[in-house]
């Protein structure tokens, strides 16, 4: 494969996947070859090749004599994507804690209020997008980047999730803030780190534990 069909496949790719990620796609939507291979100026061996990566990150489906299908992420990938975090989250915080100074620790604090005061003014769009500075400004400091690469695809996954059909429940968000405000705390006083790891990896499991509530009402 030739470098210059590489790059029409990864930019197919990423053209998709966004529009995906982003709700453009709904799901259920049929992707349409001639209409994609036009707008990134290829043939549809790059769309095609770029599908089956799509595929692969349970984004698209193929179906016989309809083609390729936006994939509707159900509950079992929403509740999947949250246990595969909550390991993944755990061990990438305690990879980070060490190269952490007080000056990163203090950028958290700042985060996590202004997370408490879009809480009071009932903003959930601004908490859930500082609620993800919080926990990056942790994993910037980790320095394997493949598992950053992991959390990334994962945190997506759960945008498409949230964007499609379950919304957001508010009741999670106090508790979540006050999570943070211990998890700043074990990383000051440098808890051991099987302490630092649990409590991370519950912390993601609580978000799954409220949402199994929320829909048993």
């Amino acid at each position: 494969m030739t470098q210059k069909k590489i790059n029409k496949s990864k930019h197919a790719y990423n053209v998709l996947r966004t529009r995906i990620l982003d709700g453009t796609y709904a799901p259920g939507q049929r992707i349409i070859l001639d209409q994609i291979a036009k707008e990134v100026g290829s043939s549809h061996i790059p769309v095609r090749e770029a599908i089956r990566r799509l595929e692969a990150d349970q984004l698209i489906e193929y179906k016989p004599n309809v083609g390729a299908i936006v994939l509707s992420i159900d509950e079992n990938v929403y509740k999947q994507t949250l246990e595969l975090l909550s390991v993944l989250e755990g061990y990438a915080t305690i990879r980070s804690a060490p190269y952490m100074n007080e000056r990163d620790i203090e950028e958290l604090r700042g985060i996590n209020n202004e997370m408490k005061e879009s809480l009071h003014q009932y903003d959930l769009h601004t908490f859930s997008e500082l609620n993800k500075k919080f926990h990056f400004a942790i994993y910037s400091h980790c320095s394997n980047k493949l598992l950053i690469k992991q959390i990334e695809e994962s945190w997506e996954r759960l945008d498409t999730v949230r964007n499609s059909r379950f919304a957001f429940f508010p009741m999670r968000a106090p508790e979540s803030v006050k999570e943070h405000d211990n998890i700043i705390e074990l990383l000051t006083k440098k808890a051991p780190t099987e302490e630092l790891e649990a409590y991370t990896r519950q912390h993601k499991l609580n978000t799954l534990t409220a949402y199994e509530k929320n829909r048993g009402k």
